[in-house]
């Protein structure tokens, strides 16, 4: 209620009481004019009514929600369920326009605020998480795979006759369809092996970019998050190579912002060379449902070509979503949720490594790896040609997930090209723990 309205409830409550509930508003809308202003994560998380206040705040700006609305356009809001309009605070028009995600809408003043709001407050946790020198972002309702898509399509328009992108091997198919899908062909550069380490071989990648000629190359797409026994990929000497040569950089950093080893990689990049953009996942780094990225980076004017290049409007739900986390845990909040997970992967890395001595098995020696841990199977394989399989399901249907065993000399087929894991090893990853 506004001033008036708290004056008029004066004639029918005692006017003491009325101030005393008007104080306690007030205090509410404090919080919401500090992020209005400020457009950053708060210090202290929000409560619930708080954020609900703010959203049924933001969603009476939409057209679709004013008193008395004559909708009488293909797109005006409307929604037959009561249960999926409640689901979504009523705020139904989505975000972006036709010609840019970003862009403001005129029949949804409360949609384009909270799409505004979310990249705002989503930048200031990535510069909080490590890339301090990341001037822009946004939040894009697709997951990290077609999300590098996006980028290199928008890097199609401004190098025009290149068809290769260089790609340092990692075995995960998303990213590596994320290039197909885009119509450019990968340049695998195989890692090389230091102790149990897969690390960049750079000599390679450049020996690649001289071979195929630089015009003639997208991008090189580098990855920072991955499975042991792989590590993330040397972003600053590749980030050299980039600016050397001058070729794009793209990072995949889907589930790199909880960690700060990766977050540092891409600072450190973006400091001695180049890097274009980075991805990550909402769903991995911030615990909301799967569907949503964040792209950033240290041009606005590219960002800003990216988030045009997504055709036409698109859903609210992970920005919607990805605030309502982010007021919820506050900026005190999430810096606690990747301390733990720091203490909880030393704790994991000292049991597994206890757990492979008592099998006669080790624990691969990954140190440039955060966030996931390998473990030989080798005993295990020699009992019979299924054990290490079984192994695998015995621990899903013990409810164990995220661990995934690898038996040697697995394939894996994508887009026709088969990829093949080079060792057995039972790998673990540390993600964040769920609030309680």
């Amino acid at each position: 209620m506004n001033t008036e309205n708290f004056l008029a409830s004066e004639r029918l409550v005692n006017a003491a009481y009325v101030r005393q509930g008007s104080q306690g508003r007030r205090a509410h809308e404090l919080r919401l004019r500090a992020l209005l202003e400020q457009g950053k994560c708060p210090e202290d998380g929000w409560d619930e009514s708080t954020i609900e206040l703010f959203l049924h705040e933001l969603a009476i700006m939409d057209s679709n929600n004013f008193l008395g609305n004559c909708g009488v356009g293909e797109r005006e809001g409307r929604v037959a369920s009561g249960l999926v309009a409640r689901r979504h605070y009523r705020l139904i028009h989505g975000i972006g326009r036709s010609g840019d995600i970003s862009a403001v809408q005129p029949k949804a003043a409360g949609s384009s605020l909270l799409n505004k709001l979310t990249n705002s407050v989503a930048l200031d946790i990535i510069k909080l998480a490590g890339v301090r020198t990341a001037s822009s972002c946004f939040v894009v309702p697709m997951a990290t795979g077609m999300s590098l898509t996006l980028c290199f399509l928008t890097l199609r328009h401004k190098r025009p006759k290149a068809k290769y992108i260089i790609w340092p091997r990692i075995d995960q198919k998303s990213c590596f369809k994320s290039m197909i899908t885009a119509g450019f062909e990968p340049v695998v550069v195989e890692n090389v092996l230091e102790g149990d380490e897969l690390r960049t071989d750079l000599k390679a990648v450049e020996a690649k970019i001289q071979d195929l000629e630089a015009d003639n190359i997208l991008c090189v797409h580098s990855t920072t998050s991955c499975f042991a026994p792989r590590v993330p990929d040397r972003l600053e000497e590749l980030a050299e190579i980039c600016a050397r040569y001058d070729i794009p950089h793209i990072v995949n950093n889907a589930y790199g912002v909880q960690s700060s080893k990766c977050m540092h990689l891409i600072q450190q990049g973006a400091r001695r060379g180049r890097i274009d953009a980075f991805v990550q996942s909402l769903d991995k780094n911030f615990m909301v449902p799967v569907g949503g990225a964040i792209i950033a980076g240290f041009s606005d004017s590219f960002i800003q070509e990216i988030s045009k290049m997504y055709p036409g409007r698109a859903s609210a739900s992970p920005s919607l979503d990805l605030l309502i986390t982010l007021l919820t845990l506050g900026t005190k909040g999430y810096q606690q949720l990747l301390k733990e997970r720091k203490e909880m992967f030393s704790y994991l890395s000292e049991n597994v490594k206890k757990l492979a001595e008592a099998y006669n098995e080790r624990l691969l020696e990954t140190p440039h790896n955060p966030i996931s841990l390998a473990m030989s199977l080798r005993e295990l394989d020699k009992q019979s040609g299924t054990a290490v399989t079984q192994l695998g399901s015995m621990l899903f249907t013990r409810q164990v997930s995220g661990a995934r065993v690898v038996p040697l000399g697995s394939q894996q087929t994508s887009s026709g090209e088969a990829n093949m894991m080079c060792r057995d090893c039972w790998t673990l990853n540390s993600h964040q723990p769920q609030p309680a």
